[in-house]
């Protein structure tokens, strides 16, 4: 027990007086009635000062947004206050709030402050530098003495010196050379739409209401090259065009690339230097181009775009609350929602490419998105703030899971339980209107973006752990692999690979309703990770389980999926696609058939086929309850402990050579 609990618990506090004297929180010492004074104060013979409070200047328009912030928390908090309050473990003693409040007096840090601190660049634009900055504390010592004069240039620190010649540091830019015909305006209006439905509601890059400004500005003709507004701005009108064109197209039209191409390629031109001053126009501008990148299946370009916009959004406080009297509630939102959109954008890329986490959530102190009062209750803030939620569980999973530290079994149960906790506190607070509908996905399918999110989730904490036990049965003799794979494992392990298949059913349940109304990106990344996740999990349960018709059948569902975005040209599906349809050649089909080596025709019925019947989803709102039982065995948590022990080999699959071991294990057999 530390000292300071020891003297709280033999009642030797007194309450009639601070803790500690200004003397003693420099020494870290404390006064009580035994000791009146304290051992800075009596080396000293002085008494010890307990100040009744602390006079602080501060302007009106901190103040004003520190009221508006508590609303906010306030708001957010009641939502989330019935989940919370169940996380708590009753059986701690807690703190009464008295001593909770002195324990904050205590350990605050004085250089710490909930607004972020923004300096004046050369440019005369403001620059975010951070608590543990040798300027802020220069000026924090400035302030705190008095010197508020700031005539003298000596002064003020805070404004940075003019080091070198900007107009030598111009943009290195090629001159454009070839121009680019635009679509008619109302071909345009549509592409925008286009790629609102498919990332519009869980990337907020784009501003709508200003997109159409930019547009016309566009129609007038292209900018100068040294203009690095109108550059950025004629930059994103090419981007949004581009991406419109990829989701709408949705198959192969020519050599050079997939639909968007010669837009995306364009924009490039026009794309300032990376070194030149930030903004969050720019931040939005580069981490669509990384986007982007992504679907072309360049990984380390994407990487290195949407390192740079998360990295430019930190050089402008994108991540901490800000205190600017310029800056309007509806602005100050924006720059929430573009942090958000590209933290999960980059946390997906960072996790779906076994890559470390670039950020951690401690470091970040902005608020979540939230919509604005003119805003409509359901409307893109809201799903943006329910994928943002996902997107920070997707951490979780790699710190828990991925991460390359010592794990115990227990350890490992226990993250798995965190996480499954936290999604289903996620979908708890879930609005009935982002529930999946396929009577809305006329409209929208950012219900199925948010719940392909949610059960990717799901499939990255389990896998490894699937696949340790796959890996197990096909290194058994044929008879272990007809026996029911659920024998002698404990209800727990059996309950999270069950949920782990069931949420790959339902993605691909969700995904073929979708691709019914020709709302599946051919050529996406996000869509063909899931897609593909998906497929992988089927196959292996279908390749070592003894499956079931239903497995086969769903097996074969998220193949048909795979066959249509290859046979619409995305040549990188295409390759994962034939070496599932090579896997599946290998297995025994329940009714003893072995399965074909062909490719699957689809069966995915056209748009105006009319109604069908959707098939429940198997991931409900209890689905998640507690997983764990209270008799875990010891070799139960070394079978964990396996499972987990390398989990790198499952965030990027090696297929050839698991392909490999499967048909030496299962070839004559089998075929």
């Amino acid at each position: 027990m530390s000292s300071i609990a020891s003297r709280r618990s033999s009642g030797t506090n007194s309450r009639s007086q601070p803790l500690a004297c200004l003397r003693c929180r420099q020494k870290r010492s404390f006064c009580s009635k035994d000791r009146p004074t304290c051992l800075a104060c009596r080396e000293k013979a002085l008494e010890c000062i307990y100040p009744e409070g602390r006079k602080v200047t501060v302007l009106a328009s901190y103040l004003h947004d520190l009221e508006l912030r508590l609303k906010r928390y306030e708001a957010a908090s009641k939502s989330t206050s019935a989940g919370s309050t169940q996380d708590q473990d009753t059986s701690c003693p807690r703190e009464t709030s008295e001593d909770n409040i002195e324990d904050k007096d205590l350990e605050v840090n004085p250089l710490m402050e909930d607004f972020a601190t923004l300096i004046v660049s050369s440019s005369g634009k403001p620059q975010y530098l951070g608590n543990s900055s040798s300027t802020i504390l220069g000026r924090r010592l400035r302030d705190m003495i008095g010197i508020v004069n700031l005539d003298n240039q000596a002064f003020d620190i805070d404004r940075e010196s003019a080091t070198y010649n900007h107009a030598a540091l111009r943009p290195r830019r090629s001159p454009v050379t070839r121009s680019i015909r635009l679509p008619p305006l109302l071909i345009a209006k549509r592409l925008f739409s286009a790629q609102f439905t498919y990332i519009g509601t869980i990337f907020a890059f784009v501003q709508p209401d200003l997109f159409e400004k930019q547009l016309n500005q566009a129609y007038r003709g292209p900018p100068s090259v040294d203009d690095r507004d109108a550059c950025l701005s004629y930059c994103q009108v090419l981007l949004v065009l581009a991406f419109g064109q990829l989701y709408s197209v949705n198959q192969w039209t020519n050599f050079e690339g997939p639909p968007g191409f010669e837009y995306f390629t364009h924009a490039l031109e026009f794309l300032p230097d990376i070194h030149e001053e930030g903004s969050v126009l720019f931040v939005g501008v580069l981490a669509l181009v990384g986007y982007f990148m992504q679907n072309l299946n360049r990984r380390d370009a994407a990487f290195l775009y949407v390192g740079n916009a998360l990295r430019m959004a930190i050089s402008l406080a994108l991540h901490q609350e800000v205190s600017t009297p310029g800056l309007d509630e509806s602005m100050k939102e924006f720059r929430r929602r573009v942090w958000w959109s590209v933290y999960s954008l980059d946390r997906i890329l960072c996790v779906k490419s076994g890559l470390p986490v670039t950020i951690q959530d401690e470091d970040i102190g902005v608020l979540p998105p939230m919509r604005l009062p003119r805003e409509s209750p359901h409307c893109a803030a809201v799903v943006l703030s329910h994928y943002t939620q996902l997107s920070r569980i997707l951490g979780q999973i790699m710190n828990m899971i991925y991460r390359k530290t010592p794990k115990s079994g227990s350890t490992l149960m226990n993250a798995v339980q965190d996480i499954m906790a936290a999604l289903l506190r996620w979908r708890g607070t879930l609005p009935k209107e982002l529930y999946f509908d396929p009577a809305k996905l006329s409209v929208s399918r950012e219900s199925v973006s948010t719940f392909l999110h949610y059960y990717q989730c799901i499939n990255m904490t389990v896998r490894p752990l699937l696949f340790h036990v796959v890996q197990k049965r096909l290194q058994g003799g044929p008879e272990d692999r007809l026996q029911d794979w659920r024998q002698d494992m404990s209800p727990t392990t059996v309950k999270v690979i069950e949920t782990c298949i069931d949420g790959a059913r339902d993605t691909i349940t969700m995904m073929t309703i979708a691709a019914r109304k020709d709302l599946v990106a051919t050529y996406g990344y996000m869509d063909g990770e899931h897609a593909f996740s998906a497929a992988v999990v089927l196959v292996m349960v279908c390749l070592a389980f003894p499956g079931t018709a239903e497995d086969f059948a769903a097996m074969d569902a998220a193949l048909d999926l795979l066959g249509v975005m290859s046979e619409r040209g995305n040549a990188h599906i295409a390759a994962r696609y034939q070496l599932l349809i090579h896997m599946r050649s290998l297995m025994q089909r329940p009714n003893g058939g072995a399965g074909a080596g062909h490719i699957i025709q689809s069966t995915i019925e056209p748009l105006d086929s009319g109604s069908c019947e959707v098939p429940p989803l198997l991931i409900d709102d209890t689905a998640l309850e507690k997983m764990l039982d209270d008799n875990v065995t010891a070799d139960e948590l070394d079978f964990w402990e396996e499972g987990y022990m390398n989990p790198d080999f499952d965030v990027n699959y090696d297929l050839s050579q698991w392909t490999q071991t499967a048909q030496e294990t299962l070839g004559d057999a089998a075929i």
